[in-house]
């Protein structure tokens, strides 16, 4: 099973205070609208997302699909595909991706410490 992209997304109270806190770790902005409330930072390999009022805590993400760049992959494991092997294994992924469907999905589930995994494929 290939996850695709791994970051980081962080639940942040002042999205513009938190951007200038990790550029100055060298992180520079790969996409996002800040106006929107959320941006996505890249240094080296590390992604690294900020979210302004879209959710609680901070979370793990997955983009089956996609690169540590956003860049479409060839070859990747389907989020639906994804799901479904989880939920054989006996995981919680909450609601079914609609069955049928192709393209753009996510499903969230949660590890036993509580912390929230998305996965979200956004092609």
């Amino acid at each position: 099973m290939k996850l695709g992209a791994f970051s980081i997304s962080l639940a942040v109270k002042d999205i513009a205070a938190s951007r200038a806190f990790y550029e100055k770790l060298g992180f520079a902005t790969l996409g996002g609208d800040l106006d929107q409330g959320w941006l996505i930072l890249k240094n080296g390999e590390t992604v690294l997302g900020l979210f302004q009022g879209m959710f609680e805590k901070n979370m793990l993400t997955f983009n089956p699909g996609w690169d540590q760049s956003a860049q479409n992959l060839d070859d990747f494991t389907d989020v639906r595909e994804i799901q479904a092997a989880l939920k054989a294994a006996g995981l919680d992924t909450g609601e079914d991706i609609e069955a049928g469907t192709n393209g753009p999905a996510h499903f969230t589930l949660t590890d036993p410490d509580g912390n929230p995994i998305l996965i979200d494929q956004h092609r």
